[in-house]
């Protein structure tokens, strides 16, 4: 099992979730992060550390979501790894909890 990262990741890319993660299997996007699900050991740190709440076990995504558990596999395999943490995007907290933001997933 692994963990995801979800729609409110999107336009806001907090990296709390980086900070705590022992195996570093996050990756970077131009305004989203993804987890591989090859390199995660499930060990739930992340999880509690997303302030936007993005972060779910494989098994427990919301209902709607379930095209991120193939979206982090697919993008981790090309986007570069991060294992720093860095500034949320300027206008993260503008976005973060709104609705519908597959659309503005930048690949």
């Amino acid at each position: 099992m692994t963990f995801v990262v979800t729609e409110n990741c999107i336009k806001c890319k907090y990296t709390d979730c980086v900070d705590v993660c022992p195996v570093d299997c996050f990756h970077e996007g131009p305004n989203f992060l993804v987890i591989d699900p090859d390199e995660c050991i499930d060990c739930t740190l992340c999880e509690p550390e997303c302030p936007a709440n993005a972060i779910y076990s494989e098994d427990e995504v919301p209902a709607g979501m379930e095209q991120f558990i193939q979206l982090n596999a697919e993008l981790s395999k090309t986007w570069p790894s991060i294992t720093e943490v860095k500034d949320a995007l300027p206008d993260a907290d503008e976005w973060k909890g709104k609705p519908d933001k597959l659309q503005h997933l930048q690949k």
